[in-house]
């Protein structure tokens, strides 16, 4: 029998895959190799920070251009990323403030899992964690959340990051 103590469970397909109330994420189809995120099973939707939001259109379609600061603190790290729309929704914050965000669809890694969710785009520069992984992502996965315990998937991520130039990262 599998409990909360256990590091990963074998898939996301068992439903018994446990991660901390925080662990260290990749976006590969967006080229962010590790974000700093926030497991939040009190959020429906996952949301990245991003600011300098264009819309385009490219490849028949509607585009968005953005960039991100992947790392708290570190203005000087800039990664632009571009992304299909997939949507534009209103969103309501922990704050119970309405905002209408863009939405995009793209592959998120979580130690041995990878898949596709669906993200909203907005500021979160004053905000602790970059990137908040909501329950309907966590759901699709089959994942649960220990919130007493953190980077259960542990941090090769971030080591993966630190080497590509995210230097001095604190976990």
């Amino acid at each position: 029998m599998e409990t909360v103590n256990d590091r990963q469970a074998e898939t996301p397909a068992t439903g018994h895959g446990i991660v901390g109330w925080r662990e260290w994420v990749a976006l590969p189809r967006l080229g962010i190799m590790a974000v700093k995120a926030k497991i939040d099973t009190g959020a429906r939707t996952s949301t990245l920070h991003a600011f300098d939001i264009s819309r385009t259109r490219k490849k028949g379609g509607d585009w968005l251009r953005f960039a991100i600061h992947p790392v708290q603190h570190r203005s000087d790290l800039v990664i632009v990323c571009e992304a299909p729309v997939r949507d534009q929704r209103e969103v309501r914050d922990s704050g119970g403030h309405r905002e209408l965000r863009f939405v995009i669809e793209t592959e998120l890694r979580l130690g041995q899992w990878q898949w596709p969710v669906e993200v909203t785009l907005t500021s979160r520069d004053d905000m602790l964690f970059r990137m908040l992984v909501g329950r309907t992502a966590l759901v699709s996965a089959g994942l649960q959340v220990d919130p007493g315990r953190s980077y259960l998937t542990g941090k090769g991520l971030l080591r993966l990051a630190e080497k590509a130039g995210y230097h001095q990262i604190t976990g």
